[in-house]
């Protein structure tokens, strides 16, 4: 049985469509099955791959390359924004089963199967098609196996404890500011500072530190849920490390950098989860950090918060995919 996955990342566009497709390796490893990944991407990528086989290569302006060496393919698996609708055509009319991991309904996909794991995908109202299949909401997010089974998070009467996580890159260079508001409002927490591998102001950010600020230097997967777990607090971006703190149940504050991160902004506030703090630019930006963090002082309301997190994520959302996947019209064996 072969299986490929084609994506993208790197400094300039960051890491997480890579991160969400590992973490649907690691659930077709657990069964056997090793997909190849071709990644347009820079040298960074090399980073987050670490030891796994992968080929970097800019599959857009190679496509009949790629296209002659996933023909026939069992499963490929497309996670991109930079994709047209043509070139999903073409992947969906020569492999057994075209998988599209999908955020905002951005096209008009072909016959396959839709993965859209996030909050809100349900509300996008995808079109009803005999020859598309969708597996949508949080309970099909894939998240990297470390949260797969994660311990009951300990929710204190006080805060003691604040993440600050803005992705692989920190695009907005939010970090120091964050940093900035933390140590003057509170000076006497541990400040938990997250600094991806895409980051370009590591030394900005070390020169901002403190003797309560502890400093993570691009974190593997187990480190994360680590600083999770000892956090009261989370001030993130609202991305894929919203569904990692879910998981958990780390109460976040909650900051859109990106256009397609509003659908997760609001699904996370309605469903309880989040203080939505704004959108990057907004001028009130770091005031409504500030008022946010005064209201998660209350250790009551952040038990609801973890618990209303926790509701939505399950961390089986990778396994629940590939489970479909090996299942449908026998195109593998579980094992």
């Amino acid at each position: 049985m072969n299986a490929f996955v084609l994506t993208e990342g790197g400094l300039n566009i960051g890491f997480g469509h890579i991160t969400r497709c590992l973490s649907l390796c690691q659930a077709f490893e657990a069964n056997g099955i090793l997909p190849e990944f071709i990644v347009n991407g820079d040298e960074s990528i090399d980073g987050v791959f670490k030891d796994r086989q992968h080929k970097r290569l800019n599959w857009l302006e190679h496509e009949k390359r790629v296209l002659a060496s996933i023909k026939d393919a069992d499963i490929v698996i497309i996670d991109s924004y930079l994709a047209d609708i043509d070139f999903y055509r073409e992947v969906s009319g020569s492999v057994r089963v075209a998988v599209f991991i999908d955020d905002n309904k951005r096209v008009d996909y072909p016959k396959g199967v839709v993965v859209n794991g996030s909050i809100s995908a349900e509300r996008l109202h995808y079109p009803a098609r005999e020859n598309i299949a969708y597996l949508l909401g949080p309970k099909y997010i894939p998240l990297r196996k470390e949260f797969w089974n994660t311990p009951e998070k300990e929710i204190r009467d006080n805060v003691t404890s604040i993440m600050v996580t803005f992705g692989g890159d920190d695009m907005r260079n939010l970090t120091p500011k964050v940093m900035e508001l933390l140590a003057k409002d509170y000076p006497g927490l541990s400040r938990q500072i997250v600094i991806g591998k895409g980051f370009r102001n590591p030394k900005q950010i070390e020169a901002a530190a403190d003797h309560n600020t502890i400093l993570h230097h691009n974190p593997d997967a187990e480190t994360m849920l680590n600083i999770m777990l000892s956090s009261d607090v989370a001030i993130s971006a609202c991305g894929q490390t919203l569904y990692e703190l879910a998981r958990v149940g780390v109460p976040a504050i909650a900051v859109a950098v990106a256009d397609n991160q509003f659908n997760n902004a609001s699904g996370w506030r309605q469903a309880g989860f989040i203080e939505y703090a704004g959108w990057w630019e907004d001028g009130m930006l770091l005031d409504n950090v500030r008022s946010a963090l005064r209201l998660l002082e209350d250790g009551d309301g952040r038990k609801k918060m973890s618990r209303n997190g926790r509701t939505e994520v399950d961390g089986k959302g990778a396994n629940r995919v590939v489970d479909y996947l090996c299942n449908k019209e026998s195109v593998c064996k579980i094992v």
